[in-house]
């Protein structure tokens, strides 16, 4: 078995031996207060001994307490997986226009972080562990990439000439379906040497180029480009290393914190370098929403000192070019 696999089962087995613990509060308590979600989340995910991370979306932290309120307000995880309202959910949080398959991925976090802790205070469940219904994993056996006959018409957007193919106005071809979500499919096709990756929408979700697409198109593979502001942090570094007077990119809260904990285990374990990124996470997961906020501040205040020294910066370069154009 191998070491992913051997892990999977290993976390199965430690949420299929425990019992639900009581409620740690209300319902009613944990979605109107924050600080009381918080606190009562990691109890139970230290109770049932199962891992417990805040996830990143779009480069911001997911709002886990947002998320259960509104998953609990529409009836809870199994409800709105059978009336397809993630999508729904997830505009909530008005995530960035580069974030792809919002849906799928609230889904994911809230099957593996909240679904349990859904059932012992929304459902007051008792006893061993539930077993949802609607779980899923797109690596899992009952999951396994599928084939995927697609038919692509490609056509001319907005009239550019490099939009067309010569010579073709349909063609089919076998993909792969790699994963799945409410609006449609993850997929890739392999034309000739090359491997297309992109997404497969239900026609009665067309994706979200249909300003660029005909309406009988909305069957047809959207690619996907990655945006290039996805490398903005590789770009900056790049920058300061030609100009040494490019402002130091900003740091998040965690990443102070990372550094502060990092300098006090480098002094105590000295030969254990290999475990600090772990045992820091830990630590991170471990504090209170009040003594994360300090670190979290510390990052925003270093945001507002980039944001001001890179318009500085800017300033003096533009003045730079004026003074260079004119002598």
């Amino acid at each position: 078995m191998s070491q992913s696999s051997a892990a999977k089962t290993k976390g199965r087995s430690v949420v299929e031996d425990k019992l639900y613990p009581a409620p740690l509060s209300s319902h009613e308590d944990v979605s109107k207060d924050p600080i009381v979600f918080w606190d009562t989340l990691r109890r139970f995910h230290f109770i049932m001994g199962t891992k417990f991370m805040i996830p990143v979306i779009g480069g911001k932290e997911l709002d886990l307490h947002v998320l259960y309120v509104e998953a609990t307000t529409r009836g809870g995880y199994e409800k709105v997986v059978a009336e397809k309202k993630w999508r729904e959910v997830g505009a909530v949080f008005k995530f960035s226009p580069t974030t792809t398959s919002a849906s799928f991925v609230l889904r994911k976090h809230y099957l593996t972080l909240l679904y349990h802790y859904e059932q012992v205070h929304f459902f007051k469940m008792q006893g061993p562990p539930c077993v949802p219904s609607a779980s899923f994993s797109v690596h899992s056996p009952s999951c396994r990439p599928g084939l995927a006959l697609v038919e692509y018409s490609p056509k001319r957007i907005n009239d550019h000439p490099d939009s067309h193919i010569e010579g073709q106005s349909c063609f089919t071809a076998v993909g792969r379906i790699d994963g799945k979500f409410d609006c449609g499919y993850l997929v890739s096709v392999k034309l000739g040497s090359e491997t297309l990756s992109g997404v497969l929408y239900h026609p009665d979700h067309p994706g979200p180029s249909t300003s660029f697409c005909q309406s009988n198109d909305v069957g047809a593979i959207i690619p996907y480009t990655p945006n290039s502001k996805r490398r903005y942090g590789r770009r900056r570094r790049s920058k300061r290393r030609g100009d040494p007077s490019y402002p130091k990119p900003n740091r998040s809260g965690y990443n102070f914190f990372f550094a502060e904990k990092h300098y006090k285990l480098k002094s105590l374990y000295p030969n254990r370098e290999r475990e600090f990124t772990k045992m820091i996470g830990e630590s991170w997961t471990n504090l209170s929403p009040e003594e994360r906020k300090v670190y979290q501040n510390i990052g925003l205040k270093d945001k507002e000192r980039y944001n001001r020294e890179l318009k500085e910066y800017k300033e003096r370069l533009k003045l730079r070019q004026g003074e260079g154009a004119n002598s």
